[in-house]
């Protein structure tokens, strides 16, 4: 040790001339200067990849526009513009980063079903079975069915907003038809109980749908009326306040129900979400705390050519071009004689389209929540999602792999590959899981075993506390 501070102090006495002594203040300098310039090419030459034709043949020559105008405007053979804001492509391009040419020359599944948020690669070709578990579902799903207790929060005919806190009568039709079936199915079913000291969750009941259309709320009353709503049952109960609502849960499948909470942050962080616009990106909701519920367009009765149809188009898609994904699916595909990407209402029932198509696009419009994934189902057609950060409904359950291929927004430019890429052998499994799973897919009056009330009952299951809180039989509300 002293004869290291011997060496250092010599050293430091010693006279250099001027040349060496610029040689040793501008080394650091230069090695800086080298770092920085290989870093500059090194980004230069990744991005080349991706405008490149040249660096990968899945890819169409880049236009001389910027990547943002591509996305944010296209025009079609009528040289018609459709705008995008930018607001509402945050999500679209969040970590969407460019990938590089030996990344979309990988093989089918490790694009697309391995792919499954944008983040993981790779494919187990054994992994076909259609739940993560069966034994753990099925023995779990019993415990579910004969224990679990829900209390829900009462109210009268004659309130002034029975419409939107009681049950409907009727069956339910259209796009938000979700949030009324389980209702209507929770209320009639043996997981009620009016003692709130055996309930495992307490519902509130209001309907999102119903508000949004009831004119003395509306869109811009929906927040003060939940605010309002967990106001007076906090007060009124002893229920909310012992756990700050963690054990309460309601139920939105509009997408507006993405903003219900803002003004009640604690029922916003703390209590269940049942939704259908699930995805990681909104910041409203908290996977693993939240539940995904499919939004299912309610069918009267199953195809008739079902098993028997012939599949002769590879895919389908069919919807309006408001979102820059869906721009970019109109970009590749909208004059291929294989993919039939129809953009508008198809002037025929789309039902035809999917019974004929192998595989079925759900492609993320402006807002991430559609039926299509649910049709495609319900017409024995491969769901193809193109929808990044999308927490796919009942997927604590499903093996999604099994009966659906995920697909990136960037991969748009290779769809058609991927797809052409399943072989026969797996596409035959892939359909056949689909006809497993369409049961769990289905609205049912009464609720049939492992319809979409009782799958959405277990994920509810899944998130009941470990500790429950009891009441004293002083605060017991009778």
């Amino acid at each position: 040790m002293g004869k290291s501070s011997v060496v250092i102090y010599n050293v430091s006495k010693q006279q250099y001339t001027p040349t060496f002594k610029i040689f040793f203040f501008l080394l650091p300098i230069s090695l800086a200067f080298t770092s920085f310039l290989l870093i500059f090419i090194y980004i230069y030459s990744t991005s080349r990849v991706f405008t490149n034709p040249q660096a990968s043949p899945y890819l169409e020559p880049a236009t001389n526009s910027s990547i943002f105008e591509q996305l944010f405007s296209f025009s079609t053979d009528n040289e018609e513009t459709i705008p995008f804001s930018i607001d509402n492509t945050a999500e679209d391009l969040f970590f969407d980063l460019p990938r590089t040419a030996s990344y979309a020359k990988q093989n089918q599944w490790s694009i697309g079903l391995g792919d499954l948020f944008g983040l993981f690669s790779g494919y187990n070709m054994s992994n076909t079975e259609i739940y993560h578990d069966t034994d753990i579902f099925l023995e779990d799903y019993k415990e579910m069915n004969k224990s679990f207790k829900i209390f829900v929060y009462p109210h009268k005919p004659d309130d002034p907003f029975a419409n939107v806190l009681l049950p409907v009568d009727f069956d339910p039709k259209g796009h938000y038809a979700s949030e009324l079936y389980f209702k209507k199915a929770l209320v009639n079913s043996h997981f009620i109980t009016k003692d709130p000291n055996e309930a495992d969750f307490f519902y509130m009941p209001f309907s999102i749908a119903d508000m949004r259309h009831d004119p003395r709320i509306g869109p811009e009353g929906l927040q003060d009326f939940i605010k309002d709503y967990i106001s007076n049952i906090s007060h009124k109960y002893p229920y909310w306040n012992r756990t700050g609502g963690a054990d309460h849960f309601h139920v939105a499948c509009h997408s507006i129900g993405r903003i219900a909470m803002d003004k009640a942050v604690e029922a916003k962080e703390n209590s269940i979400q049942v939704v259908c616009s699930s995805t990681y990106f909104a910041a409203g909701y908290f996977p693993h705390k939240d539940v995904s519920m499919p939004q299912i367009w309610p069918k009267e009765q199953d195809p008739k050519k079902l098993v028997s149809s012939k599949r002769n188009q590879l895919a389908f898609f069919a919807g309006q071009v408001n979102s820059p994904v869906r721009a970019a699916l109109l970009k590749h595909w909208r004059n291929d004689t294989e993919v039939f990407a129809h953009f508008g209402r198809l002037e025929t029932d789309d039902g035809e389209q999917q019974l004929r198509s192998k595989f079925c696009l759900h492609v993320k419009g402006f807002e991430v929540n559609t039926a299509r994934v649910t049709d495609a189902l319900h017409y024995g057609c491969v769901p193809v999602i193109l929808a990044n950060h999308y927490d796919l409904p009942f997927a604590d359950i499903l093996n999604w792999k099994s009966f659906s291929v995920v697909v990136h927004y960037m991969d748009i430019p290779v769809l058609k590959k991927i797809l052409q890429g399943i072989s026969l052998e797996e596409y035959s499994w892939l359909q056949s899981n689909v006809l497993k799973v369409r049961k769990h897919f289905k609205w049912n009056v009464p609720p049939v075993e492992y319809d979409a009330f009782y799958m959405a009952m277990y994920e509810l299951w899944l998130r009941r506390s470990s500790v429950r809180v009891r009441l004293s039989a002083s605060r017991e509300y009778i």
